[in-house]
């Protein structure tokens, strides 16, 4: 066990044909000194290595290529897929050309000419030395280990028809029934499933590829000089016509367009944007020109953050998978001890040869594993790079098993239900004349002017002078309290005051009824002024909280307001509607977690929506954490789920997609244990034949791919008017 934690390292793998595959080389990694933990994925080829500095990439590389696999760098994966693809092609058409005329030779009586065996024998030679090559080679490396895998399944069944029917044509032995169609056969349609199965699985990971591909290869700087983006540095001004991508993320300091950023948020409408606001790199500049400065390059650009989280996602493991990991894991020894006990039961109740021969044979071949190995991985695979594609980043496999159960999601108010753009509208000062009310917006400004909570800089904003601060003090939750101009001013909550005259408190709360924020500001412990601060409710809110109910998920809003603001916000957006909707208010942040808390010792189960800011601990607390990305910042690594955009129906996305990745995962697996689970006894009782169980065994393997495949179409509640996914 590691014993200093810190280093992650990848290793992408080339041999791996099956489950038993990357469970053997799991094992093998997981007991080298320093690895702490271990996970092969047989779906992307990819073993992730959790160590410490006391091992390094270069000793990993070296167990795993000790078990006779290869391991390849990054660049090298994708053209070694490429051309294994073509490898299992050109063996394919080969052994299909041969397999075609033998076949109908060794099944029609009418094409059994004299010495028709013996042409047979040499059209089947070919197909199972040569253009099965790649599973006896494989089954010989591994027994060399003292382990089996698929490959060894497919190698006796096939060899052991060739052999047997070689010995009887040759040595005239038994009744005279020769298999060489069969083991012919056998190696044709494995094959085939397997050249199907290697393109479906490189579709299944084309979501993140076209992420990858998005970028802008090139920038145009301000002077018309154009730069490779990799020269591309923090602070360069670059400019971005009509139709072209935006280099890398920025701020745009000059120009007025809309940005299509479908690519990488999911938003299906372009955003208007103007100086001052944050663009992401990849997305396209629709019809303006705009002057962007450069805030990120490189690594740390959204999109790269975005493709580092979902390749980290894909390679994870989901809990279900744990049960196909052992399965596999003794599925094929197991399978060769069923086979040699069906051929010698058979032999002892005194059944020709053949039919004893032909049973153990079957077994063999559709005991392969192949749908069990890939039933999880590749719907994870298939579920996460969707799901960026939609602007959701499912940070792994075990999210989508807590996704399944909540019952409850709780959301943030101020940057989640509203836009967080806080203005104050208006500032009444009953009890006070106008110069005296004037002095006060002045004093409480000055104050706020030291704080970046989003309502102070609104209400610093609101009064275009500013004094000088002798003392500063922030108090969270509450306000600020500070001296200015030699008077002690303070700004915030009721709580904050010692007196609350009436008539400021019906100022106040006429405010609150309209859903609007009341500020307090006095001197001397007594509230003289209030500030009305409005925050936009986002106009898609109200459709994600529909959403989310259609879901059957209870909503409930979270917020440091004041009741009767979250009460009216909460109405607006239709939260209250269902039975178990709740509205909790006047929290301070750091009380949030302890609310979440209380919500799963009720017996809840708990998602809670917050900007991964003020929130983190309470993302951190829940059950599921989703952060609400703010434009380029969408590493927050409190959340376990980050919604790029700022679209709330994207919670709602999120969450069904995870739901509907877990139900195809278990489809799969149910799919795998089921075809295993009642193919095997039938072999063994000779109801099926070896070419019936080839096809057989290929076609779960193909379900097992298209069921997965099929998450590439789910489109999500932002793309429907009736918000039904």
């Amino acid at each position: 066990m590691a014993t200093n934690l810190s280093l992650r390292t990848d290793l992408h793998g080339a041999g791996m044909t099956c489950a038993a595959c990357a469970s053997r080389i799991q094992r093998r990694l997981t007991k080298v000194d320093g690895v702490d933990k271990a996970q092969v994925n047989f779906a992307n080829g990819r073993a992730t290595v959790l160590h410490d500095e006391s091992t390094d990439a270069s000793v990993l590389a070296k167990e795993v290529e000790s078990l006779g696999y290869a391991v390849l760098d990054e660049g090298s994966n994708e053209q070694a897929e490429a051309e294994r693809e073509a490898d299992l092609r050109r063996r394919l058409i080969a052994a299909a050309a041969l397999t075609l005329p033998l076949t109908l030779i060794s099944m029609l009586h009418a094409l059994h000419f004299d010495g028709w065996k013996w042409v047979v024998a040499v059209l089947t030679a070919p197909v199972i030395a040569w253009s099965g090559w790649l599973f006896h080679r494989t089954a010989w490396m591994n027994l060399r280990h003292g382990s089996t895998t698929m490959d060894t399944l497919v190698s006796i069944g096939s060899l052991s028809a060739l052999i047997w029917s070689a010995v009887v044509l040759i040595g005239d032995v038994g009744d005279g029934h020769v298999y060489f169609e069969t083991g012919a056969v056998i190696i044709t349609l494995i094959l085939l499933g397997k050249w199907f199965e290697l393109r479906a699985r490189r579709r299944s990971g084309d979501a993140i590829r076209a992420l990858a591909e998005l970028g802008a290869k090139t920038a145009l700087l301000e002077d018309g000089r154009e730069l490779p983006l990799d020269d591309l540095a923090v602070g360069m001004r670059f400019v971005v016509r009509p139709g072209e991508k935006i280099a890398t993320d920025g701020v745009v300091v000059e120009g007025q367009s809309a940005v299509d950023m479908s690519m990488v948020t999911g938003e299906p409408v372009p955003v208007d944007v103007g100086p001052g606001d944050e663009v992401i790199g990849a997305t396209i500049n629709a019809n303006g020109s705009l002057t962007v400065e450069a805030t990120r390059v490189g690594a740390d650009t959204a999109l790269a953050q975005i493709i580092r989280l979902v390749d980290q996602a894909q390679g994870s493991r989901a809990e279900v998978q744990r049960l196909a990991d052992r399965v596999s894991a003794v599925f094929v020894p197991l399978a060769i001890v069923i086979a040699t006990a069906s051929l010698a039961i058979w032999l002892l109740l005194g059944e020709p040869a053949r039919e004893a021969f032909t049973a153990a044979v079957t077994v063999l071949i559709i005991a392969c594993p192949c749908a069990l190995g890939l039933a999880t991985p590749l719907g994870i695979m298939v579920g996460t790079g969707r799901g960026a594609q939609l602007g959701v980043i499912i940070k792994g496999g075990e999210v989508l098993e807590d996704t399944r159960a909540i019952d409850a999601v709780v959301l943030d108010k101020t940057g989640t239900i509203t836009e967080a753009a806080m203005s104050v509208t208006e500032a009444a000062a009953p009890g006070l004349d106008e110069p005296d009310a004037t002095r006060l917006a002045l004093l409480a400004a000055s104050a706020e002017a030291r704080s970046e909570h989003p309502i102070a800089v609104s209400i610093a904003a609101f009064v275009a002078d500013r004094l000088d601060a002798d003392s500063f003090d922030n108090l969270p939750g509450s306000g600020v309290s500070a001296v200015v101009d030699g008077e002690e001013v303070r700004v915030g909550r009721r709580s904050l005051f010692d007196r609350l005259p009436a008539a400021v408190e019906a100022e106040a709360a006429a405010a609150e009824q309209k859903g609007s924020t009341a500020v307090f500001a006095g001197r001397n412990g007594t509230a003289e002024l209030v500030f009305v601060v409005a925050d936009r409710i986002k106009p898609t809110s109200a459709d994600a909280v529909g959403a989310l109910h259609e879901q059957n998920l209870k909503v409930m809003l979270l917020t440091g307001d004041n009741a009767r603001t979250a009460d009216a916000v909460a109405a607006e957006v239709g939260i209250g509607t269902r039975p178990g909707d709740t509205v909790i208010a006047e929290v301070y942040p750091d009380d949030k977690a302890a609310v979440i808390a209380r919500l799963q010792a009720e017996g809840h189960r708990v998602a809670m929506v917050g900007d991964g800011i003020n929130d983190s601990p309470a993302l951190a607390q829940a059950d599921l954490g989703i952060a609400v990305g703010t434009g380029t910042d969408v590493a927050i690594e409190a959340s376990d789920l980050t919604i790029v955009s700022g679209d709330l129906r994207a919670v709602a996305d999120a969450i069904a997609l995870s739901r509907r990745t877990l139900a195809v995962i278990k489809g799969n697996l149910f799919w795998a244990f089921a075809y295993n689970t009642a193919a095997i006894p039938l072999a063994a009782l000779g109801v099926l034949n070896p070419m019936i169980a080839a096809a057989a065994m290929g076609l779960s393997s193909l379900f097992v791919v298209s069921n997965s495949l099929r998450l590439r179409r789910f489109a999500g509640y932002r793309s429907r008017k009736d918000h039904s996914p």
